[in-house]
């Protein structure tokens, strides 16, 4: 553990590099084989989605382009506002083309579930999802999430490109935030 403030401490690594790297090329595979033959537009969500984005596309042999949005529903807090709200949409045209949402954690599906009816508003012509972590036990939408890194319990959790007050998106690594006693 390591004190990061006088509130908060990391916890123990949940999921290495070398583990992220490798789910990262599984599932970049997989969107190769189940897209094959069609071009293909990642459309990632910043800023948590950066690090996760960069590794799948790594490994997906596809004509592919680079979209981005920036969403915000959690601010500075470690618990969702419910509000979710567009900050910046995207810039490339979605009607008609294949597009895979790519986010770095879905906790209440309310995000995910907002952006991709937005994507599909657009006139895509299939919106699928790409997530880092699932956090099953808080989803409050049921929707169906195409490519899971992993899933992972009800913690707060940084590095990877998640954050705490923006701060641990540079962590190698993936772990949790506890309140200090």
């Amino acid at each position: 553990m390591r004190e990061i403030s006088d509130k908060y401490q990391l916890d123990d690594v949940i999921i290495t590099r070398e583990q992220i790297e490798d789910r990262a090329a599984e599932i970049g595979r997989n969107i190769t084989r189940d897209y094959e033959g069609r071009e293909v537009v990642f459309v990632g969500v910043l800023r948590g989605a950066v690090m996760w984005l960069s590794e799948v596309i790594k490994s997906v042999d596809l004509d592919t382009t680079l979209d981005f949005m920036v969403v915000s529903s959690y601010g500075d807090s470690t618990k969702t506002s419910g509000v979710v709200r567009i900050v910046k949409d995207v810039a490339e045209d979605m009607k008609g083309r294949h597009v895979i949402l790519v986010e770095d954690i879905v906790d209440t599906g309310r995000t995910l579930s907002y952006i991709k009816a937005h994507i599909a508003g657009k006139g895509a012509a299939s919106v699928s999802t790409c997530t880092l972590l699932d956090k099953p036990s808080r989803h409050e939408i049921n929707m169906d999430i195409e490519y899971v890194g992993f899933t992972v319990g009800d913690e707060f959790i940084v590095g990877y490109g998640l954050d705490l007050a923006q701060r641990y998106r540079n962590l190698p690594y993936i772990t949790s935030v506890s309140a200090k006693d």
